[in-house]
């Protein structure tokens, strides 16, 4: 297999809305680069990329996938992402390692929902960007409705190279603007013949083309002086204003293709070659320290890995990117996250699922390999002494949750390794074993996010699981002081237990002060760790209790707090007072002590006006005008407080605090009332209290839980 310098390397991602035709394009490209000998289809259920079997039950992408290809002597990796926000971990990753992006329009719908969201993160990773609109055979096809709203959308950078003479069933040929010339297809596709642009559209296609002119001139001022004297730019003196623009973030040239009839897609490979930008001049990549580091073809060897995919029989694939020198097989390299030394094994190019092996991997170049020890997506690997970390992946929040569990016992381990094994190939899922809830749960990106974890758990690890509604990690606090005692006392022959304590227990407020009965000797402030405090006062005088049983005091307050008295949730925000009690000179102890606190907590805490806190969500909604109103209106009935109201573009951004429990399947209901057109993000805002009967339908279930 050929090694490519850095310079003939064009690494590719391509992005856009599910159905917008990422996979057929990257089919025809492969195919009319002659790396495949014939187009596969979504319908067959033959293409290169969706080679999962999942992926061809549902006829769409669920995973990225890598292909490489050579065009006229360049080699272009080419990577297919999918389309649905839920597999957005999928997308992120990518566009980490691509040099440019190809967001993908279809001409019927142009701008869609996940085009968008797609493009917050094209822009968060500076990556160079061009447009194509596909699907122009469509009947309902409206390319210049794509263009007025891409450049609504995304600025007026979003300029025209290319159009279609024709839409919908007689689409057979593209004005190119860059190079004024129209490109005509044979009915079939393929390689089109070149002609002089017709009368009809010499008008515009020379407006456009001054356009295009005008804007690679005002973005570098030697062309501007050319443009300024000449009054026009050369074919290439536009190539070279056109790679700059395009590395800026100045420009987002737009093409026209019908991938599946094979019409653009060489002139926009063509294009890939001619200004894209090859790994060394991008802008460039970030360590964990915000610095740059500079590409270096001779320098120390350094590779990222940034995907995990697992085969059968074969164990791990791990997909990196070479940021210095050139990598080999048998290469021992450090990683900077463990310190750990790990020797390269073969490495492979992929097409799809096929597996091809390279000698070497130069600066910039994607590659894979196998059965890499103690790595893992986020690693760097490095030589040993010259120590640098890339910056991480940083891989979206969660929107959604499930708790899982086994129908039978038995397969505890192996649900364990397989949720590790799930999380390391996709890093958007996050698995939490979580003691405070005795559950096992999995966050995701969206229902159907989930649903591919489900199925992999049933299909891949064979194992039987249920998915169901997990519990709310409510609070409990107080909301007035009482002072309560208890005396632990047992005898039960030999050394006996005694221990008696007099608590003041109050809700927790800076600055509160204390009665004027008691006196502070000593305060601990503990920051419990799942949030808020306890604070312990030691108000002891005249030693009825001995100093070195005050650990075992607040010890036995804690254990409580960790199991909160109401409700079995945890405890926050309490101040306690121990301000007298008595001991026993034999048959006092630790044990004593601790027993004695604890009860007098519980018991005072029941006392006190005990409040249930439920976590409070900030959850942000994108969400097109039209919908507002129903977006509106369905947070009000999940308790939501609207924070603000915010435009963005054309869409409207809506901030609200939500409780968590109105937050399931939130995601899904979104998506159903918007027609998929919305998309949210949420964080943990702060807990707050929850309304009366929710408060006794949460203590009930827990009594019932207790008692089962």
């Amino acid at each position: 297999m050929k090694v490519y310098n850095p310079t003939r390397i064009r690494n590719v991602v391509l992005v856009g809305h599910s159905g917008s035709g990422k996979t057929t394009l990257a089919e025809t490209m492969l195919f009319e680069a002659g790396a495949i000998n014939r187009r596969g289809s979504i319908e067959d259920k033959n293409t290169v990329s969706d080679y999962h079997d999942l992926e061809k039950e549902k006829g769409k992408s669920i995973f990225s996938s890598f292909m490489n290809l050579d065009w006229r002597g360049h080699k272009i990796n080419l990577i297919d992402t999918p389309g649905t926000s839920d597999y957005i971990g999928e997308v992120v990753g990518a566009l980490k390692v691509a040099d440019t992006a190809i967001m993908t329009l279809n001409a019927e719908n142009g701008v869609e929902v996940a085009t968008d969201a797609l493009w917050k993160y094209l822009r968060k990773y500076n990556v160079p960007s061009m447009f194509v609109v596909n699907k122009l055979d469509n009947e309902r096809s409206d390319f210049w409705k794509a263009v007025e709203e891409s450049k609504e959308h995304f600025g007026r950078e979003v300029t025209v190279v290319q159009y279609p003479f024709s839409e919908g069933a007689d689409f057979h040929a593209i004005i190119d603007v860059l190079r004024m010339t129209m490109y005509e297809f044979p009915e079939g596709g393929g390689k089109p013949d070149k002609l002089p642009i017709p009368d009809s559209e010499k008008d515009r296609a020379a407006k456009l083309h001054q356009e295009l002119v005008e804007v690679i001139a005002e973005n570098d001022e030697t062309l501007m002086d050319i443009y300024f004297e000449h009054g026009e730019l050369d074919e290439e003196q536009m190539q070279n204003g056109l790679h700059l623009s395009i590395v800026r973030g100045n420009i987002h040239p737009l093409f026209c293709a019908c991938a599946s009839r094979n019409m653009g897609t060489g002139r926009i490979m063509g294009f890939i070659d001619d200004v894209a930008p090859n790994p060394l001049q991008v802008n460039p990549p970030k360590d964990a320290n915000g610095e740059d580091v500079v590409l270096n073809p001779d320098g120390k060897p350094i590779m990222f890995l940034f995907k995990t995919h697992s085969e059968s029989h074969v164990g791990d694939l791990i997909y990196f990117k070479v940021y210095g020198g050139t990598m080999k097989a048998g290469m021992d390299l450090q990683n900077s996250r463990n310190g750990n030394m790990v020797r390269l094994g073969n490495l492979f190019l992929t097409e799809g699922h096929e597996r091809i092996e390279i000698s070497e991997v130069k600066t910039g170049d994607i590659g894979a390999v196998v059965k890499l020890r103690d790595s893992e997506v986020n690693d760097t690997l490095h030589e040993k002494g010259h120590d640098i970390t890339m910056d991480e992946i940083h891989f979206p929040s969660t929107v959604i949750r499930t708790a899982v569990k086994l129908t039978k016992e038995g397969d505890e381990d192996k649900l364990g390794n397989a949720l590790h094994q799930i999380h390391r190939e996709d890093p958007s899922a996050v698995i939490e074993h979580s003691q405070e809830l005795k559950q096992i749960i999995i966050h995701g990106q969206g229902e159907e996010h989930l649903n591919t974890i489900e199925h992999a758990l049933r299909n891949r690890f064979k194992l039987d699981v249920e998915f169901f509604t997990p519990r709310i990690p409510y609070r409990e606090t107080i909301t007035s002081d009482v002072r309560v005692s208890y005396k632990h006392k047992k005898q039960s022959g030999g050394a006996g237990q005694y221990g008696e304590v007099h608590l003041l227990i109050e809700p927790f407020t800076e600055g509160k002060p204390m009665p004027d009965d008691i006196k502070v000797r000593k305060v601990e402030e503990h920051e419990l760790e799942w949030g808020g405090k306890l604070v312990f006062q030691n108000c002891i005088v005249g030693g009825v209790i001995d100093n070195r049983f005050m650990p075992a005091i607040v010890k036995g307050i804690m254990e409580k707090m960790e199991s909160g008295p109401m409700s079995g949730c945890r405890a926050r925000d309490i101040r306690v007072s121990v301000f007298d009690g008595s001991m026993h000179s034999v048959d006092s102890n630790e044990a004593a002590f601790k027993m004695a606190a604890r009860m007098a907590f519980r018991n005072g805490f029941l006392k006190a006006n005990p409040q249930l806190m439920e976590p409070v969500y900030e959850v942000e909604v994108t969400v097109p005008a039209d919908y507002m109103g129903d977006v509106l209106s369905d947070l009000g009935t999940r308790r939501g407080q609207i924070q603000g109201m915010d435009a963005e573009g054309a869409l409207q951004k809506i901030k609200a605090h939500v409780p968590l429990e109105e937050l399931d399947h939130y995601s899904t209901r979104l998506k159903s009332m918007t027609q998929g057109s919305a998309t949210y993000k949420r964080e943990f805002s702060h807990y707050a209290s929850v309304p009366f009967d929710i408060q006794e339908r949460v203590i009930k279930e827990n009594l019932e839980l207790e008692e089962a």
